[in-house]
């Protein structure tokens, strides 16, 4: 898989959420180690989500993990925290806001279940 078909793919995946509930400012730089290295950013700001293949000097939290275990997190498979802890997934930045990241993969879920109605 190349880095562009991963960002496409998992660019889909967080637009997904609906970030309308949060209200304060989120930004999140991911940076795939290994097949479809790279880097992009995950931004909530004034309700709007954003995912760009950029890398974000401002951010709140880095992450760095393959492109497995990313798009794992990213479907909601894997739980950002474990990863964290089975070394898959490492983190550095404000611990508060990062741990944020899993209300917006939780989000997809809710997004999902309006389009139901």
């Amino acid at each position: 898989m190349t880095y562009a078909d991963f960002f496409a793919d998992i660019r889909g995946r967080f637009l997904e959420a609906d970030v309308s509930d949060i209200t304060e400012h989120l930004a999140y730089q991911f940076n795939i180690t290994g097949e479809a290295s790279g880097i992009f950013y995950v931004e909530v700001k004034d309700g709007v989500l954003h995912v760009e293949p950029y890398e974000y000097y401002d951010r709140d939290a880095m992450f760095t993990a393959d492109a497995d275990t990313l798009m794992k997190i990213a479907e909601g498979k894997t739980d950002p925290m474990k990863a964290l802890a089975l070394q898959k997934l490492k983190f550095e930045g404000n611990v508060e806001k990062a741990l944020r990241l899993n209300d917006l993969i939780k989000s997809k879920t809710k997004a999902k279940g309006k389009e139901n109605e």
